[in-house]
């Protein structure tokens, strides 16, 4: 049984701990309010981007122009490359967020593989990393790194999100890789982060979900575009790779500080837990000790 100077050292350093996780659970929640906020502001201009890509293209298809064969970033080719961008923490303390981006991300990369190679393709595959659990992942399990993106920090700008977005869309454009996909947390809840891949290139616009009149079943809305919807979908198409990116950023950097600040909490609440048990476990020890002193003094005055 540990002695009551051990007890007392073991219980003052673990509530010295829990002082550390509870700051660093504040530090976490504050950023975490910050960093969702920036992402229900970033929500409306990607889903709007979104859905004029997804009008464009169909707009550009009826009028019968085939724009797969102007704008490189659309034309689908056989895969033999597979490129992946995987968006990481750039810390640790997050639970098991790094740990589910990185199964993840090796899914990805073996699903992917055994679909093509089922088609007599043997597929290569490519990293890009962007944050350090990422590339340590990617680098410790020998995989081909192309690079590398660390320490973006709080506040990543949408030129940080356009150099990772440009090292895809080159490597894409020279054939080092015939696909792009993207695999990132994308934030759902303070609790919730869900692992998500989606392939940013070939671009494949979205479906947009037509408003239609409750009663006459027609679409009602309709634009004029000047100076034509093919040019201004041309000029778009990279502005819609940069701002895929620079959303999974921002939902990735959301996702990693409710990681951890509920890490924190948890490690707080166990740590708080073990002092109650300690303290237990001391006064049944100090309890003893003085059991045993009263029933030396009564053997001894026996004895006399």
């Amino acid at each position: 049984m540990p002695s009551l100077r051990e007890l007392r050292s073991r219980i003052r350093s673990v509530k010295n701990t829990a002082k550390i996780t509870k700051a660093m659970q504040m530090v976490a929640s504050s950023k975490m309010r910050r960093a969702q906020d920036r992402v229900q502001q970033a929500r409306p201009y990607a889903d709007q981007i979104r859905a004029l890509v997804s009008r464009l293209a169909k707009v550009a298809a009826a009028g019968g122009v085939d724009v797969s064969d102007e704008l490189v970033l659309l034309k689908e080719r056989p895969v033999r490359n597979i490129g992946i961008i995987l968006i990481s923490p750039d810390r640790g303390l997050c639970g098991a967020l790094p740990s589910n981006l990185n199964r993840q991300a090796a899914a990805t990369a073996l699903e992917q593989r055994r679909h093509f190679t089922g088609q007599g393709r043997n597929p290569g595959v490519s990293f890009v990393g962007v944050g350090r659990k990422g590339r340590d992942f990617i680098v410790r399990t020998e995989q081909n790194l192309i690079a590398e993106f660390t320490n973006y920090g709080d506040h990543p700008s949408l030129s940080d999100a356009s150099a990772i977005a440009q090292v895809a869309v080159d490597a894409f454009v020279k054939g080092e890789v015939d696909v792009v996909y993207l695999v990132y947390a994308k934030f759902v809840n303070t609790v919730t982060q869900r692992p998500t891949t989606i392939q940013l290139l070939p671009v494949q616009p979205p479906e947009e979900e037509e408003e239609e009149d409750q009663t006459s079943g027609s679409v009602t809305s309709e634009y004029i575009y000047e100076p034509n919807a093919t040019e201004i979908f041309k000029a778009l198409l990279p502005r819609y790779v940069d701002v895929q990116v620079y959303q999974s950023l921002l939902e990735s950097l959301a996702s990693q500080y409710s990681a951890q600040m509920v890490a924190m909490k948890n490690a707080t609440d166990n740590a708080n837990e073990l002092v109650q048990d300690l303290n237990l476990t001391y006064n049944k020890v100090r309890q003893a000790n003085i059991t045993t002193q009263i029933l030396e003094v009564v053997a001894g005055a026996e004895a006399l």
